[in-house]
């Protein structure tokens, strides 16, 4: 089995550097972004990534705005907010928007990499469900029964 492919998206580059070494030894394997400007780049040539943790506060895009870019252009990956200054409707606000769900700084790294396990299950529940109609279809225009 090949290892999970997560996005770590946070302006806090010892962060990023420090959760990355944390997943990796986890058995994730992560691709860092720095801001939610580069992670839609990296997102629109990377089309592997399976889950995205994205920090709320960051200078110049900020997480809600990035969640909402990334549902638009990419809207099965599954994205986990990550934030030290939470508030409620931050949170309401981002679940709306289609986060998977939302964790508060500094979190267990077990409960991160187990929301990591969960939104990795829905997502590939929707690839499955994608490809299975896939394959009607293409049997059904060929006339297979």
């Amino acid at each position: 089995m090949t290892k999970p492919y997560v996005m770590l998206v946070d302006d806090e580059v010892p962060f990023v550097e420090t959760m990355s070494k944390r997943l990796d030894k986890r058995g994730l394997r992560i691709l860092p972004a720095n801001s939610g400007e580069e992670a839609l780049v990296q997102l629109d040539h990377e089309s592997g990534v399976d889950v995205i943790i994205l920090d709320v506060k960051m200078p110049g895009m900020d997480g809600i705005e990035t969640l909402q870019e990334i549902k638009k252009r990419h809207p099965l990956k599954e994205v986990i907010m990550l934030t030290g200054h939470a508030t409620v409707e931050t949170a309401i606000e981002g679940m709306k928007l289609g986060a998977f769900d939302y964790l508060m700084k500094p979190c267990d790294i077990e409960t991160l990499v187990s929301k990591v396990g969960e939104a990795l299950k829905k997502k590939q529940a929707h690839d499955s469900k994608i490809e299975k109609a896939r394959i009607d279809k293409l049997v059904l225009s060929r006339g297979y029964d």
